[in-house]
């Protein structure tokens, strides 16, 4: 993977999923949650490994309906029923481009690394939301 090129595609479902506070009351709300803190994220401008890279969340479910409007700088594809297919789908679109997946879900892992793409653990981009709060 070459820090701050590529794509870096998200998983919300499981990054949302990874931490039990109550995201399943309000799973809109909690997608929305994601794509603010990312793109606070990413315009503090102070990760490399986000810098430069195109932004792609993948939403699905109930999650669709957040950001009806879109959020600048992010690139947001509504899953019509399979959030997993979704990504595995955007990963092979941009065989041309380094992929960075985050997703801590093992089959998804395995699928998206046959087609080429890096993985990082829903974990890696807690941290990352967690910094860059004021």
């Amino acid at each position: 993977m070459t820090e701050g090129a590529g794509v870096l595609v998200v998983d919300a479902a499981n990054v949302v999923g990874s931490r039990p506070d109550g995201w399943w009351n309000d799973r809109v709300g909690a997608a929305e949650r994601l794509l603010a803190g990312l793109a606070a994220a990413v315009a503090r401008g102070d990760r490399p490994d986000l810098a430069a890279r195109r932004i792609v969340v993948v939403l699905e479910g109930r999650a669709n309906e957040a950001a009806p409007g879109g959020v600048p700088g992010i690139e947001i594809v509504r899953a019509p029923r399979d959030g997993d297919g979704a990504i595995v789908d955007v990963v092979g679109e941009r065989a041309v481009d380094d992929v960075l997946v985050v997703t801590s879900d093992r089959e998804l892992r395995r699928r998206v690394q046959q087609r080429g793409a890096s993985v990082r653990g829903a974990g890696w981009l807690r941290d990352v939301l967690d910094a860059a709060q004021p």
